[in-house]
């Protein structure tokens, strides 16, 4: 009798590979309220996510340090579809009244989104290194060994900065201006500003759910809520490739 592709042994199944016992049985809430559940997976998922986005960013800064310009551009491309769907993913979170997450929002405290290890990981290795973030997360020792390799470790943007000096350090204007000359290098900075630009939807988008939610209520975290939010909806990873749109 001809055996059939996976038959042989057996010992290994869908649940098995993927975990999934061990995966369903991470959702403890803190409350008999039905809306947790949704609350629960919703940031887990989030979190599952920025750990792809991490590793296809490494990927492409890899990539780039090899000046193979396609395969970077085929990771950033990961990133940003991935991103667009974390922003979608908003729509779920706002099936839930305010009045649903209220009943149960008091039990968070003093845990914030603004703990997200990972989150400030995707923003040191883009290009944003903001060290003050650091020794305001309340994170394990591991978590901040993490933190501050992403700190000292060359980020994507330090990546595309040596690049351009391999390529004999033409400006940003030089490469917009002569794509037939710098067609890879024109591509890449594209790829760079979709990461940027959605990325940056994300972030407006969140500060619009979290005052649907909570209007103008302080963060569970002990932060000004909606308020702080809106105070980073100007940081750009590569704010340059901004810029030079200006001066074409």
């Amino acid at each position: 009798m001809t055996r059939r592709f996976g038959e042989e042994g057996r010992e290994l199944s869908y649940g098995t590979y993927l975990k999934v016992p061990e995966l369903l049985r991470l959702q403890q809430g803190l409350s008999q309220e039905h809306d947790e559940l949704l609350f629960i997976v919703a940031h887990q998922v989030y979190e599952l996510w920025f750990k792809v986005v991490l590793f296809e960013l490494e990927a492409a800064r890899g990539r780039i340090d090899a000046d193979d310009l396609f395969f970077a551009r085929h990771h950033l491309q990961r990133v940003h579809v991935i991103e667009q769907l974390l922003v979608e993913q908003i729509d779920v979170l706002e099936t839930m009244s305010p009045q649903d997450f209220l009943a149960f929002r008091s039990k968070l405290a003093p845990a914030s989104g603004f703990q997200s290890v990972q989150f400030r990981e995707i923003e040191f290795l883009s290009g944003l290194k903001e060290p003050k973030y650091v020794a305001r997360l309340d994170a394990t020792p591991e978590e901040m060994a993490r933190l501050r390799k992403r700190l000292d470790e060359p980020s994507v943007d330090d990546a595309f900065r040596a690049l351009i000096q391999r390529r004999g350090a033409p400006s940003l204007l030089e490469i917009f201006r002569d794509r037939q000359r710098h067609g890879d290098l024109f591509d890449l900075c594209e790829a760079l500003l979709d990461h940027d630009e959605t990325f940056a939807h994300w972030r407006a988008r969140h500060v619009l759910m979290v005052e649907r939610q909570i209007g103008s209520k302080t963060g569970t975290g002990g932060s000004t809520g909606a308020q702080y939010l809106r105070s980073t909806l100007g940081k750009r990873f590569y704010p340059e490739l901004w810029d030079v749109r200006s001066q074409l």
